[in-house]
């Protein structure tokens, strides 16, 4: 557990880092331009390039010692970053705000594929804990990882606004590559004790192992249900990530939805300590639903009403669950996927959960902007919803808050009443604890 907790604590600071120059790009993009389909389709551009990338991140996890790739991923985001950096400061702003210009998305490609390799990280990770933690404990173990992501996304939301608010984009991405650099000088020296890799005998030598992928899915029964639930969950995540920001910045100047943004992620942290400190019970997948059913509740209520404590509130309590979700599926992945598949299955699960968010993102923006919004603003709109959603700046974005909660909230129902809620959760009963001969 030791050596599990130091690679947590540095990909820790890594992923802080990643997330503060993600965060702080997205503010500044909104603030320059304030339009709502660029910021969607930075974050879908985002996730399209997390699921296409995924499947040949988990074989890499699966071919090469856990810490190489850790290390190689550390190398690719802090060169993408620092190349960033040094070419916003040569640069003038107008330059950089033009986009017809080329030096805009220039430097949000690179900023973007730093972002997205660290993502890397995150899977071997996710491997690391099957590695390192014994069976029985590696719910909680998950747990902890949550709880240390909640605490870098508080730290995160706080100084990304407070940074573009006062310091600007350049000081921003040179405080990012500072710290992503001595991450990665710190990963050097943790230890990861690993004899050597676990082989699958039926893996291909491709980069993008698709058919290893499916087979190592299909091979445990129900596993495809889930992957293919959390997939149609990600769609409608991708509509908070195309919307959150600008909603929140409706109501909030960027400085202060910063400090909104930290203070809700302590929800994150208490909700990873709990999971960390009590587990997921005996039906992880259980959980998991029951989750969801919660999140959709609090999906539709938070933005009812234009008020900023019940918007906070509803946030709060959505971070508080996120943590169980995500520990019950890896908890799943880890218990009844063998070792040497694992790279491939979580990057896999990546890919297919991920490929949703991009579409609902890039779809969101542009329906939201030059429809919904403007429709819900008008008399007829009101007439029509301003029962429900009252009055306000962001009812449209509110409407899609709530459709797409009531929609996620019916198909988690029927989920209950699925052969392959059956199947996976007694498969999982009956997975014995994967082997661990790589452990020195």
């Amino acid at each position: 557990m030791k050596a599990f907790h130091r690679v947590l604590l540095n990909t820790a600071v890594a992923n802080t880092a990643t997330a503060f120059l993600w965060f702080g790009w997205t503010f500044w993009v909104y603030l320059e331009t304030r339009s709502v389909l660029l910021n969607a389709i930075l974050g879908g551009s985002y996730m399209a390039l997390l699921s296409i990338s995924s499947l040949f991140f988990g074989v890499l996890v699966d071919r090469f010692k856990k810490k190489h790739v850790m290390v190689f991923s550390s190398v690719l985001t802090t060169a993408g970053f620092v190349l960033a950096g040094g070419l916003f400061w040569l640069l003038p702003t107008e330059s950089v705000t033009d986009l017809r210009a080329p030096w805009f998305w220039i430097l949000g490609g690179l900023i973007l594929g730093g972002a997205v390799v660290e993502n890397m990280r995150n899977i071997a990770l996710s491997t690391t804990v099957t590695l390192l933690v014994p069976d029985g404990d590696r719910d909680k173990a998950n747990g902890m990882v949550g709880a240390v992501q909640g605490f870098a996304f508080l730290a995160t939301s706080i100084f990304a606004g407070l940074s573009i608010g006062f310091l600007g984009i350049h000081w921003t991405l040179g405080l990012a590559s500072a710290a992503t650099g001595l991450a990665l000088v710190h990963l050097l020296w943790v230890p990861i004790p690993e004899e050597g890799v676990q082989r699958d005998p039926d893996a291909a030598t491709k980069i993008v192992d698709l058919s290893g992928s499916l087979r190592a899915v299909r091979a445990v029964p129900g596993l495809m249900a889930l992957i293919l639930f959390s997939c149609f969950n990600n769609f409608v995540g991708g509509v908070m990530m195309a919307l959150l920001d600008p909603y929140g910045l409706t109501m909030f100047s960027v400085q202060i939805w910063g400090f909104v943004l930290g203070i809700t992620s302590i929800g994150f942290i208490v909700g990873g300590l709990v999971v960390a400190k009590r587990g997921l019970g005996t039906q992880p997948l259980r959980t998991l639903l029951l989750v969801n059913v919660a999140l959709s509740v609090i999906g539709a209520l938070f933005v009812l009403r234009e008020w900023p404590w019940l918007f906070v509130l509803g946030i709060a309590a959505y971070m508080f669950l996120i943590p169980a979700a995500e520990a019950a599926e890896q908890t799943i992945i880890q218990r009844v996927v063998p070792l040497e598949r694992q790279g491939r299955v979580f990057g896999f699960a990546m890919s297919v959960e991920t490929a949703a968010t991009p579409i609902s993102a890039i779809a969101m923006g542009p329906i939201a902007e030059f429809w919904l919004i403007p429709w819900v603003d008008s008399p007829a709109g009101q007439a029509t919803w301003g029962w429900l959603l009252g009055e306000g700046d962001a009812r449209g974005m509110a409407l899609v808050f709530v459709l797409s909660s009531v929609l996620l909230l019916l198909v988690v129902l029927l989920a209950f009443r699925t052969k392959a809620y059956a199947r996976l959760s007694r498969a999982y009963a009956a997975s014995a604890p994967p082997a661990r001969d790589v452990v020195s």
